[in-house]
């Protein structure tokens, strides 16, 4: 059990777990968790690192639909910072506890200001990886923020 799904069951928020087979050739780990468990991509979010003004250890969690692109101007606005670029992967991997592709928003070692996107407020639930591939965590928009202490911001251009 991941710290994510422990995190989940911990607070008693209502979840389900979906488990699939993870191609390791896959290049777009969360487009494959959406087809692979026949979601929407819009319901599917994926969890990435950015870092802000330059320091590749002040880190911040952005939370997006897997068919979209984060952008780092508003990634930067959200955070309050000047600049925003993606983090150094084997730096977010030892800041979350969790491998690339299986990054949760969930249960990281260190607790990082998490920006979720707006278009999951539409949703009444939402996929985000439970801390490794091809295991996804199933909640409400709202429990995710309350569990993470996320705000719910515009981060891509198109939603």
């Amino acid at each position: 059990m991941t710290p994510a799904i422990q995190l989940a069951k911990k607070k008693k928020v209502v979840h389900i777990i979906h488990q699939y087979e993870h191609d390791p050739n896959n290049a777009s780990y969360g487009l494959e968790a959406a087809e692979a468990l026949g979601q929407d991509p819009k319901t599917v979010f994926k969890t990435l690192l950015f870092c802000l003004n330059g320091e590749e250890k002040n880190l911040a969690v952005a939370i997006i639909p897997v068919n979209q692109k984060l952008n780092l101007k508003m990634a930067a606005k959200a955070a309050k910072a000047k600049k925003a670029d993606m983090a150094n992967p084997d730096i977010a991997q030892k800041t979350t506890g969790y491998v690339v592709g299986g990054i949760s928003p969930l249960g990281q070692k260190k607790a990082l200001p998490t920006f979720i996107h707006n278009s999951a407020t539409e949703l009444p639930t939402m996929c985000v990886s439970a801390g490794k591939r091809g295991l996804e965590i199933e909640l409400a928009p709202q429990d995710l923020a309350t569990l993470t202490r996320a705000q719910f911001v515009d981060l891509c251009l198109e939603a």
